[in-house]
């Protein structure tokens, strides 16, 4: 069968279930990982076919995006940052809107004329976060702490794959009572998504995205915030800096929690679906 015949088959088949142009996308995702054709291959060779083998592999992956099992954990692997990163069960996927919290960490160095320090990054996952800021900050020593090992072991071999150097920590950050020495940047992107937003959460991301990394109970939806910031006062150097991706509705009460903490410089910025969603600010 020609691939822009399958590709036709594909799109209908997924669309009542995932919308067109996600099921057009999930389309080239998997021709650039299992064929390694790009869009304007397909494009400029109509008449390219695929295997009967070949089909057998892309109806596996069909079947299983019916069930909406996320693409990224079919393929083993995603894009964050302009870096491949390896995902399963047992890290989140990382979001467009992590990429932004990076990028104004890296805004903010360069104004500093990239000068040395030490960044703590809390939650770690898939270690998309400390990962990117190790590729992009020149004299940056970069820590990443996660309680799952299992995230961690994925988190190793992303550094690895995308040769950086990153020291990775198994600790429970709420049973932390001190970080042991200075960080000049501690960013965290924790879990903080209440249990009465459930309701709002995508299928494939509730039926297969870790919940430890997820959610946090209504009563307390601050609660890693609160210990992290806590952290923060003890073990970040003078003018350091305290990155967080924040619950986009509750951008008030961070900034009423850090305020209280009597950090200075409180800036809170929304993503780029106008959702408040990063806060940065200073002890």
């Amino acid at each position: 069968m020609k691939i822009k015949e399958y590709r036709t088959q594909f799109i209908t088949s997924l669309s009542p279930i995932h919308g067109e142009d996600e099921a057009e996308s999930f389309f080239y995702l998997i021709l650039e990982q299992k064929q390694q054709l790009k869009r304007i291959d397909l494009a400029l060779q109509p008449d390219l076919v695929l295997s009967q083998d070949e089909i057998v592999i892309w109806n596996a992956l069909l079947d299983q995006l019916k069930l909406e099992i996320p693409v990224q954990y079919l393929l083993g692997k995603t894009s964050f940052y302009g870096l491949d990163f390896e995902v399963n069960e047992n890290v989140l996927i990382p979001r467009s809107e992590t990429e932004e919290l990076v990028e104004w960490i890296i805004e903010v160095q360069k104004l500093n004329n990239n000068s040395p320090l030490r960044i703590l990054d809390i939650g770690t996952g898939s270690g998309c976060i400390a990962i990117s800021l190790a590729k992009n900050i020149p004299n940056a020593q970069v820590y990443a702490v996660d309680v799952s090992e299992k995230a961690l072991a994925t988190a190793k071999k992303n550094a690895a794959l995308n040769t950086v150097d990153v020291t990775f920590i198994h600790q429970n950050i709420l049973e932390t009572d001190d970080l042991l020495q200075e960080f000049d940047v501690i960013v965290s992107n924790p879990p903080y998504v209440r249990n009465l937003e459930k309701v709002e959460i995508k299928k494939n991301v509730l039926d297969n995205e870790p919940h430890l990394a997820l959610f946090v109970e209504d009563t307390d939806a601050l609660i890693f915030y609160k210990k992290i910031a806590e952290l923060g006062l003890k073990n970040l150097a003078p003018n350091g800096l305290l990155f967080f991706e924040i619950n986009q509705y509750l951008g008030k009460e961070m900034i009423g929690l850090l305020q209280n903490l009597n950090f200075k410089n409180i800036e809170l910025r929304k993503d780029i679906y106008g959702n408040d969603r990063m806060t940065k600010s200073n002890i």
